[in-house]
């Protein structure tokens, strides 16, 4: 977890292998990633972000992007995603035509698509990279079921600006300017009263009260 723009965008860079490690390294199961094949890398880290990209194309192919999904399997991605209220509601369902961008759709829909497409490959790493910023309550709520369904099954890491994103993870990472300051379970963090992350944690919450 980050304060707000320091560090994130270059973890998710180095992880992804977008540009290479200068310092230090970064290790999967014990296997430096320099030395796992990038296309295999690339294939197993899925990332949603605050504003996932929506191809000018039908639900089904922004869900499949290439690959030959049956029906019955694209049906169950998106009741898994919590999207099928929101898709069953387009005239032509799964093959509905996104505008450019996906700017035919909410904030919150194509963050459901995107949870859609997570589910459909099957990364062996997530991550989530504020995708609940810009969403209203009622889709925040159906993301996170979505999101406690595959923390339960995958390697997850939540960057998020909404704290209530990421009280019940094992382990959050506090950073500021690029350097980690703070690390521990929620409680554990709490605990330190002097702490930023529990300063910093109850003023998100008196503003969401005031």
């Amino acid at each position: 977890m980050e304060e707000r723009v320091h560090g994130k965008t270059t973890i998710i860079n180095l992880i992804n292998r977008f540009y290479e490690i200068q310092k230090g390294e970064i290790l999967l199961d014990g296997i430096n990633i320099k030395n796992i094949n990038l296309r295999f890398l690339r294939k197993n880290v899925g990332i949603i972000l605050q504003d996932p990209f929506i191809f000018a194309k039908s639900i089904k192919q922004n869900i499949e992007l290439n690959e030959n999904l049956s029906e019955d399997a694209i049906m169950e991605t998106i009741r898994l995603s919590s999207a099928e209220e929101f898709i069953n509601s387009l005239p032509n369902g799964i093959d509905e035509i996104a505008y450019e961008r996906g700017s035919s759709f909410s904030a919150g829909q194509k963050q459901l698509l995107a949870f859609a497409r997570i589910f459909a490959h099957n990364p062996s790493i997530f991550i989530l990279d504020e995708a609940t910023a810009n969403i209203d309550t009622k889709t925040e709520e159906l993301i996170q079921y979505s999101i406690d369904k595959i923390s339960k099954e995958k390697t997850s890491i939540f960057i998020a600006h909404r704290l209530s994103t990421i009280v019940n993870v094992d382990k959050i990472i506090v950073l500021n300017n690029g350097e980690i300051i703070e690390q521990g379970n929620h409680n554990a963090l709490m605990k330190n009263q002097d702490g930023y992350y529990y300063k910093l944690y109850n003023a998100y919450y008196t503003n969401l009260a005031g």
